[in-house]
């Protein structure tokens, strides 16, 4: 599982979005290190702070690392300077927004995913929020044409459908499962959107009376159809 780091001007801010990347994954998520603020109460970045953090959360598979403003992107670019050659390989500056892509790449790590895939899945943070506003539209999945396609319809019994909770608790359940799975909310037209992406599910704006198609190709596409259609009907696991 790769490692996270957190870049801020303000350690209450990165602390608190750690608490809250945390919640999505209840103990299970990847190592996640912070480098924010001078001490507990001065705004700053220090990149001898983000070589620690680098080394902190130092894993075989990689560390990413997200970052707030302008110094602290500086910051991470010479902490890079500081680390060997070796390590240094294998981070990823990544500039997606630091509370969106953490709480994205935190349940993606979760699920096991390299870094490259990680990376992306945290520069989508914005994708929901932008699709809730309507000032960007994610892209749809493609289908995979390899396999025949098993297909079924659930409507959505709770209140609030697929906010960053049940999302990223879908994404769990499905990572076991040999299967490219899409969902598309007929009632809204959003999608179809992947379901492996805990930020694209939340960009369905699903809501209580939403008609939702969950469609899969593989060879596991008719339990991973199955299981998300239950998980839906049974409240999102709520």
């Amino acid at each position: 599982m790769i490692g996270i780091v957190v870049v801020s001007h303000s350690r209450a801010l990165a602390q608190a979005a750690v608490a809250l990347a945390a919640e999505m994954t209840q103990g299970c998520g990847p190592t996640v290190a912070v480098a924010a603020g001078l001490d507990e109460t001065t705004f700053g970045t220090d990149a001898t702070a983000v070589a620690d953090a680098i080394l902190q959360a130092e894993s075989p598979d990689g560390v990413l690392v997200l970052m707030d403003l302008g110094s602290a992107v500086m910051a991470a670019e010479l902490a890079l300077e500081l680390l060997d050659s070796d390590l240094a390989a294998r981070v990823t500056l990544c500039s997606a927004p630091l509370v969106e892509g953490l709480v994205a790449a935190v349940v993606t790590a979760a699920s096991g995913a390299p870094l490259p895939a990680v990376t992306v899945e945290a520069l989508r943070g914005l994708a929901a929020k932008q699709q809730h506003i309507g000032d960007a539209t994610p892209p749809a999945a493609e289908p995979d044409p390899r396999d025949a396609e098993v297909s079924r319809d659930v409507e959505v019994l709770n209140a609030n459908g697929f906010h960053a909770r049940p999302a990223a608790n879908l994404v769990a359940l499905l990572s076991t499962f040999d299967a490219e799975l899409t969902i598309t909310n007929l009632t809204r037209g959003i999608g179809p959107v992947v379901a492996d992406s805990m930020i694209m599910l939340v960009s369905l704006d699903s809501r209580a009376g939403d008609q939702l198609r969950v469609s899969a190709n593989g060879p596991d596409a008719a339990a991973a159809v199955a299981t998300t259609v239950d998980f839906i009907a049974a409240g999102l696991g709520e």
